[in-house]
């Protein structure tokens, strides 16, 4: 398999054409972005936290029969990834509120919200990622009914998956995002799953463990990703080893 050309360029990774038309190389930049682009900087090093922690996510998925676009790891900071036709729909599971759920509506921060929340927002920067409902999806074609089942049905599963793999590690899964795309008629997770599409809370402190500490000037972010990503890839009791 060897790399080609650029496919697409996003706000932190970027997607190439391989020599094998099913296959693209997705490249974890050190790039990071806040508030639609409008914060922006460089750090060293979290591309390939993020490329590591994905590829493991993947895997983890995987194992417990949740279908990906995973394929294999290439080099540090970038995965193979079978190609995808998208679906332009962010899924965002919540768990607990925080963020614009809280600044939009009546939720305390760091409400348990039993049973976890879905909300869906159109995938597109020309719209500033709107949400949406479900009659939305339908008219605009995005999803059929069953195909939005299947998806919400599989965003839960996710859910249960990592809330209890990063629980047995001293985190709260607070909210994440995923994206879904089809091959061959079959609808899989893809994209990322790492510190920038998480919200990640540590479980004895609260302390944020995410893209929040770039977002709103809460610590050091690469000592915070290089943490994180030794909890979620190290055995229970072993990541201050």
């Amino acid at each position: 398999m060897k790399q080609v050309d650029l496919l697409y360029s996003g706000k932190a990774k970027s997607v190439y054409r391989t020599d094998d038309p099913g296959v693209y190389i997705m490249k974890f930049r050190d790039d990071i972005t806040a508030f639609d682009g409008g914060k922006k900087d460089t750090l060293g090093g979290k591309g390939r936290y993020n490329a590591e922690v994905s590829s493991f996510f993947f895997r983890y998925l995987e194992e417990n029969g949740i279908k990906t676009h995973y394929l294999s790891s290439v080099d540090p900071t970038a995965i193979a990834v079978r190609s995808l036709t998208m679906i332009p729909l962010e899924v965002i599971v919540r768990n607990v509120a925080a963020g614009s759920i809280v600044r939009n509506y009546p939720f305390r921060e760091g409400e348990v919200l039993d049973p976890a929340v879905i909300v869906i927002d159109y995938k597109s920067d020309a719209h500033h990622d709107p949400m949406l409902n479900d009659d939305l999806i339908y008219a605009l074609g995005l999803a059929t009914p069953e195909e939005l089942d299947q998806i919400k049905a599989m965003a839960l599963a996710v859910n249960i998956v990592l809330s209890e793999y990063l629980a047995a590690r001293g985190i709260t899964l607070v909210d994440f995002k995923l994206e879904f795309g089809k091959t061959n008629d079959e609808i899989v997770v893809g994209d990322e799953i790492s510190m920038d599409s998480m919200r990640l809370w540590d479980k004895e402190t609260g302390a944020s463990l995410d893209k929040d500490v770039y977002r709103f000037n809460k610590g050091d972010v690469m000592e915070t990703y290089a943490g994180v990503a030794k909890r979620i890839l190290s055995p229970p009791g072993e990541e201050s080893a």
